[in-house]
């Protein structure tokens, strides 16, 4: 059921319009005493999903009892994020989703299902895993709160990956992004109906139809001064919810360029990207609009790390991202790497694959770390002064020199392709 929707390539939904639309919806609801809210972390901080929380923390007050900010993989929430993205949310109602511990499994999605998902590629079961706080709290209403954008695992960010994977267990986090990197990230990407989608709808639909959760999703883009501003806002608590905020987003999010890019100059902003588990995204949502044998330049001044778990750091340093090729015959003969699945689907996902180059510009890790995981190394200070972010528009710029270049100041805001490919591939 749709509670409400408002939306529009053109629209621009203020504070006023986000407060009426969720009051609106809530009223709809009826009366809640233990509410759970479910919000992303502060790597989707211009999803304005803090703001939305805030007044929902105003709406409810005392009967707001948690918001658990679906981490996923990536690291918890300072105090000090929390306080920039959650203005208002007392900081006690804060839980933190560990995807080691804090998790049971809903059900089993069978081996058959994944076989046919995968056409044949994969047969292994599936657990649909959710943190214990999400499925046994005992919350008489779920909110779960997000953007829905491109995005490299589930084709289209949101709905109920921010459940599963958000809140998500070991073993259900590494076998569905494994579904995605043996699928094709370029055949998923910005694509609502896919695999991974498939699974995640198969588990909600058979293990967790009982939950009371609602789903608010917001679709943000630019106006023509490159300014963020949001075209839409959905509420509803089944798969049309998602659906209306993807078709949004696929007019609202998408760049189709009739020819590939020789040379993308990408700004990852260092209080929202500081890995390169959330800065490949630099990749993933250029690599469609990519030349062959063209350079990709990622001006990275907050990267210290490659993952942002202590393990997959690891994993990343030890193998590098070399390829779909290298990363599987890597898999046979090491369990470190078997057994976590995600890592081998992010070390796919974030390499070129040898088509095009990937050079790193970072104040923080060394000329060695970048080149020992096969990216190559950039000096920030010349590359920025060369490439000066504050200086460059969204899009083709002519730098002093003649050079043509393509920026872009935030690639998770978005997806890049030449239209060939994002219709053929």
């Amino acid at each position: 059921m749709i509670y409400f929707k408002s939306g529009s390539e053109t629209a621009v939904l203020g504070h006023k319009d986000l407060e009426e639309g969720l009051c609106s919806a809530l009223e709809k609801l009826g009366n809640r005493k233990k509410v759970l809210v479910v919000p992303p972390d502060f790597s989707r901080y211009h999803s304005r999903a803090g703001e939305i929380t805030s007044l929902i923390f105003n709406y409810y007050q005392e009967r707001l009892k948690d918001v658990l900010p679906a981490l996923g993989t990536h690291n918890p929430m300072s105090n000090n994020e929390i306080g920039i993205m959650y203005k208002d949310v007392p900081g006690s109602l804060f839980r933190v989703h560990d995807w080691r511990k804090d998790v049971v499994t809903a059900g089993t999605v069978p081996a058959e299902f994944i076989s046919k998902i995968t056409e044949g590629a994969l047969n292994y079961t599936w657990p649909a895993q959710l943190n214990k706080l999400v499925f046994l709290g005992g919350h008489d209403l779920i909110l779960s709160v997000g953007q829905v954008v491109p995005h490299e695992v589930i084709g289209m960010a949101n709905y109920n990956k921010n459940l599963f994977v958000g809140t998500g267990g070991t073993e259900g986090i590494n076998k569905s992004h494994f579904i995605g990197a043996v699928y094709g990230i370029e055949r998923i990407m910005g694509r609502a109906d896919n695999p991974v989608r498939s699974l995640l709808n198969y588990a909600a639909e058979k293990f967790i139809p009982h939950l009371p959760v609602v789903y608010i999703h917001t679709v943000i883009g630019r106006d023509e001064n490159g300014c963020l501003v949001t075209r839409g806002l959905f509420i509803g608590d089944d798969e049309e919810v998602f659906t209306l905020a993807a078709e949004l987003s696929v007019k609202v999010n998408f760049t189709l360029l009739e020819n590939p890019l020789k040379k993308v100059v990408v700004w990852l902003d260092p209080t929202e990207f500081r890995s390169t588990w959330i800065g490949n995204k630099s990749i993933y949502r250029t690599r469609m609009a990519m030349a062959d044998g063209g350079e990709l330049i990622v001006l990275a001044p907050g990267l210290k790390e490659f993952g942002e778990d202590r393990e997959i750091d690891h994993l990343i340093r030890q193998y590098g991202y070399r390829g779909r090729i290298s990363t599987l015959e890597s898999l046979s003969g090491n369990s470190n790497l078997r057994d976590n699945l995600s890592t081998a689907a992010h070390l796919i996902h974030g390499s070129s694959e040898e088509r095009f180059s990937v050079t790193y510009c970072t104040g923080i890790l060394s000329r060695e770390e970048i080149e020992s995981v096969n990216f190559r190394f950039g000096e920030l200070s010349e590359m920025i002064h060369k490439y000066d972010p504050m200086n460059l528009k969204e899009g083709f710029n002519i730098t002093g020199d003649g050079e043509e270049i393509f920026f872009i100041s935030n690639p998770a805001l978005g997806l890049w392709s030449t239209k060939d490919k994002l219709i053929n591939s």
